[in-house]
């Protein structure tokens, strides 16, 4: 049987697509200023190490939202989707909430 090979790529659009997910996200990306996404680079960053894909992610809450219940909300949709949908071993999630949106 032949091996799957998953890329970077895929691999980071489900992480965006699960985060987008949870009602309290407005936004995967850096709140502020565009030019701050210019210089701090892409909101999901992907790093396969041993076979375990380990997550940073960056997003905008939605206002009026708790936020600790919100990240563990996000990293538990990023948890499920890297493992059911992409069949592959959760080494981690870092969830950074870099703003609260309008």
């Amino acid at each position: 049987m032949a091996a799957l090979t998953v890329g970077p790529g895929v691999i980071r659009e489900t992480v965006r697509l699960a985060a987008l997910e949870v009602p309290g996200v407005l936004a995967v990306g850096r709140g502020g200023p565009r030019w701050r996404g210019w210089i701090g680079g892409a909101p999901v960053r992907i790093r396969v190490r041993d076979g375990r894909v380990h997550v940073t992610l960056w997003i905008v809450a939605r206002p009026r939202q708790r936020l600790v219940p919100l990240t563990s909300q996000v990293r538990a949709a990023v948890g499920a989707a890297v493992e059911r949908l992409l069949g592959m071993e959760l080494g981690g999630v870092t969830v950074l909430v870099d703003g609260v949106g309008d």
